[in-house]
């Protein structure tokens, strides 16, 4: 089922940002060519919190009409009628799971009347604690979600852009994309799958004109943690992940948002792979310590 919320254009505001991000890129500089080069729609997966609402709110305040794809129907409603109010824009609710192929698909039909240049594919789940006390199929759910669904959809999006000479396709990748991680063992791969991908369709397009982009923050503000039933702290909040992402799109392969992703990246460069998986086994260890303690071990 598709919901359009439609409305006349409107004035676009501007966009907040710190100090160290205007100093990286000012959005503002480039809202026009912005539009012109991803626009005039962007389809955002898991649009209806976190990460991809973030997302859905960013590229409204620069002026992009949206198609919001999650789960929950309601959810998608308000925040569509929330940017058009507060934007002008108009947008599209496609209420769907992902983690289903078929599901996926009725829902890239469902674009194929708009002029779509911008992917955000921000849908996805994580899972912590031991794999062989996780339950399999949500960890085979997973994988759908976040590798399968993914693949379709730059598949899909990519051709599309490619055809007409312009685009760009943003995936969430993760700190923990970059080894193995205990304790997420199966979902740092299901990101190492992605962190891979847009390596590798970032300079496999890049001379179609599409723009990809692999955004690997560290723990974020949002109902990731809560799903995940990991402990998290000094998280970062959504709107800082969508506002640098949308910063380096066009200008990097992967941008790391957040202190902790940047200081892994550079700490853990020269050491050693196992080491790596030591060390980060040691940060899941305690981010998941109260698992630990509910089961008395």
């Amino acid at each position: 089922m598709v919901d359009s919320v439609n409305s006349s254009p409107a004035a676009v505001p501007a966009l907040s940002g710190d100090t160290h991000e205007q100093a990286i890129f000012d959005m503002n500089s480039r809202d026009s060519a912005f539009v012109e080069r991803y626009g005039p729609w962007a389809v955002v997966t898991g649009a209806s919190e976190g990460i991809g609402r973030a997302f859905a709110r960013r590229l409204a305040s620069l002026g992009l009409n949206l198609v919001l794809v999650a789960r929950r129907k309601e959810a998608l409603s308000d925040l569509a009628k929330e940017l058009n109010s507060a934007y002008g824009v108009d947008c599209r609710v496609i209420p769907a799971d992902l983690s289903d192929l078929d599901a996926t698909r009725r829902m890239l039909e469902s674009t194929a009347d708009l002029d779509a240049g911008l992917l955000v594919a921000a849908a996805g789940f994580g899972s912590s604690g031991p794999l062989l006390a996780a339950d399999l199929d949500a960890q085979t759910e997973m994988v759908d979600l976040n590798c399968t669904a993914v693949l379709a959809q730059c598949w899909y999006f990519g051709r599309r852009f490619a055809q007409r000479g312009k685009g760009g396709v943003v995936l969430m990748s993760s700190l923990l994309a970059f080894q193995g991680s205990p304790l997420a063992a199966n979902y740092a791969a299901t990101k190492a799958y992605v962190q891979s991908l847009a390596e590798g369709l970032q300079r496999e397009w890049s001379g179609r004109g599409v723009d990809v982009i692999a955004s690997a923050p560290g723990p974020i503000e949002s109902g990731f943690a809560a799903r995940a039933d990991m402990r998290m702290a000094k998280a970062l909040l959504p709107d800082v992940v969508a506002q640098r992402t949308l910063a380096a799109l066009g200008r990097k392969g992967t941008v790391r948002p957040g202190w902790l992703s940047k200081f892994l990246g550079w700490s853990l460069a020269t050491a050693p792979r196992y080491a790596r998986v030591g060390i980060i086994g040691r940060i899941m260890a305690g981010m998941t310590a109260h698992q630990r303690s509910a089961h008395g071990r």
